[in-house]
């Protein structure tokens, strides 16, 4: 039987909880905290936490020799780019219930972040603590406390943040947010296989569209705010 380890569990908490301030994922904790329920957003963190880090603990070496680290590290970068945008739909007046997804809260918040974790600093972090300290368990228990605490300390500000500014101007702050880590991810992964001019072209390409996107949901949602008796 595995004995847990103080000091991998130590080091796993204390290295994650630095390497997740400000990073892309507290941000997106910062903003869902102003869109649902904080306990719900947390405990979703915590399945989603748990099931990658698990994932990338037990088969690390295994999928990236399988699927490329580039190629996950870019759908998730795109999937923050829709992320973005979907913050962004059906809005409504300030104050008003805004729903979750048909998969409910839980699944609506934990997929994106199962997603973001993947060739994130985080998830790197895990990986070399559990070969070097070879007690996958008390890394992943330090990793998985370490999440919680860094992204919740987002999900307080993020409260905070949406009694005192309108959740509108928030929620366009939140997307660009978003739009802005995907072009950024997007770059980092490009620029050393196709060369900076064709990356460039892309993204202009990307940020065309996000923009042509953004302007749009924001019409719709003037319309329907409009409409409304």
């Amino acid at each position: 039987m595995l004995e847990l380890s103080l000091a991998a569990f130590a080091a796993a908490f204390l290295l994650i909880v630095l390497a997740e301030m400000g990073d892309k994922t507290q941000f997106i904790a910062m903003s869902l905290a102003t869109r649902y329920n904080p306990y719900k957003i947390i405990f979703a963190i915590f399945l989603a936490t748990l099931a990658n880090f698990a994932l990338v603990i037990v088969i690390g070496q295994l999928l990236t020799t399988i699927v490329p680290i580039e190629s996950i590290s870019l759908a998730a970068s795109l999937s923050f780019i829709g992320f973005g945008l979907w913050t962004l739909r059906d809005e409504k007046p300030d104050g008003e219930h805004i729903k979750a997804s048909r998969f409910g809260v839980i699944a609506t918040v934990a997929i994106p972040f199962f997603i973001a974790e993947f060739g994130d600093k985080t998830q790197l972090t895990t990986i070399s603590l559990a070969v070097q300290y070879r007690n996958p368990i008390s890394v992943l228990l330090g990793a998985t406390l370490g999440m919680l605490v860094s992204d919740g300390i987002g999900i307080i500000v993020g409260v905070v943040l949406c009694k005192h500014i309108p959740q509108r101007t928030i929620r366009w702050l939140s997307a660009t947010i978003f739009v802005i880590f995907g072009l950024v991810g997007i770059y980092e992964v490009l620029v050393s296989k196709i060369g900076l001019s064709y990356t460039a072209l892309i993204l202009l390409l990307l940020i065309s569209l996000s923009v042509s996107a953004m302007i749009t949901l924001a019409k719709k949602g003037q319309i329907k705010i409009l409409k409304k008796p």
